[in-house]
């Protein structure tokens, strides 16, 4: 006899005794949290209670405050065991990942346009300190590459954002973390940030950007930040799709290449050839 589903306890000698075919279907799940499909017009997240943990706080004030097609909350709730539960109505479409390689060029930098101008209104959107709604910390790991799921701040200036950013830094020689240190760009204005553009995050229907999604983790970060960490390509077509993103953001190149500099070298002693190329650099000076 087969094992039960550990989701939902059903078995296919279940399934063979009766003529039920679910439309709940569990379509992604990673480290604590999974989401659910309820037929065709509900989404459920479930996930732990432990931040960074703000979608719907975000999306609520993204509703206020944009335009931007997010997904509408229906319900959100605890459950007493440390479970998280948001309901949301489906945005209709299609994720970009899924549609990308049947796209032409012309459609591919419609869908970029279209998003990158809803992104620009996040760009009036500031806040006095580096933080997450309502004075919570930041969370990401690409910012803030000392380990995942720690969190950062508030902060309230670019000396407070280095020694943030620094503790990924420890074995780094010191003559490097001082170049570094010279490099940092201004933070301000602190910036709503999404944080996540990855092409599984953006839904598109009939050659029009449907909505954006995936707001948990987003906030007031380092004005260049949204433009920096859409370099950060997942696979080659996610690599394509924020490359052509860019082309349509404000631009933050310098900073960009700050952060591609900060990031490899957090990974000393094993470097990539960006880091090593970065030490070789300081060593001849």
């Amino acid at each position: 006899m087969a094992a039960p589903c550990a989701a939902c306890s059903w078995t296919s000698e279940r399934q063979g005794s009766c003529r039920y075919d679910s439309h709940v279907k569990l379509f992604y799940g990673v480290s604590d949290r999974g989401v659910w499909s309820l037929g065709s017009n509900f989404i459920l997240k479930e996930r732990s209670n432990n931040p960074p943990n703000f979608e719907a706080k975000n999306i609520r004030f993204l509703r206020e405050n944009t335009t931007i097609p997010v997904p509408t909350i229906v319900e959100e709730w605890d459950e007493q065991n440390g479970r998280y539960f948001m309901l949301t109505k489906r945005i209709h479409g299609e994720a970009l990942n899924t549609v990308w390689a049947t796209m032409s060029a012309a459609e591919k930098e419609h869908i970029a346009k279209q998003t990158a101008d809803y992104i620009f209104q996040l760009r009036r959107l500031h806040s006095p300190r580096l933080q997450s709604m309502e004075g919570q910390p930041l969370y990401s790991a690409f910012l803030f590459p000392n380990g995942y799921g720690l969190p950062h701040g508030p902060l309230s200036s670019d000396d407070e954002l280095w020694a943030e950013m620094a503790a990924a830094l420890k074995s780094v020689p010191e003559k490097a973390c001082q170049r570094l240190r010279e490099r940092i760009p201004s933070a301000g204005p602190y910036t709503f940030t999404h944080g996540d553009l990855t092409n599984v995050n953006i839904m598109v229907k009939d050659g029009n950007l449907a909505g954006i999604l995936d707001w948990e983790a987003s906030g007031y970060f380092p004005v260049w930040w949204e433009f920096t960490c859409a370099g950060i390509g997942l696979g080659q077509e996610d690599q394509e799709w924020k490359t052509l993103l860019r082309e349509h953001m404000p631009s933050y190149e310098e900073a960009r290449e700050f952060w591609l500099d900060f990031y490899a070298l957090s990974k000393y002693p094993n470097l990539n050839e960006r880091g090593e190329a970065f030490l070789r650099e300081l060593l001849h000076e």
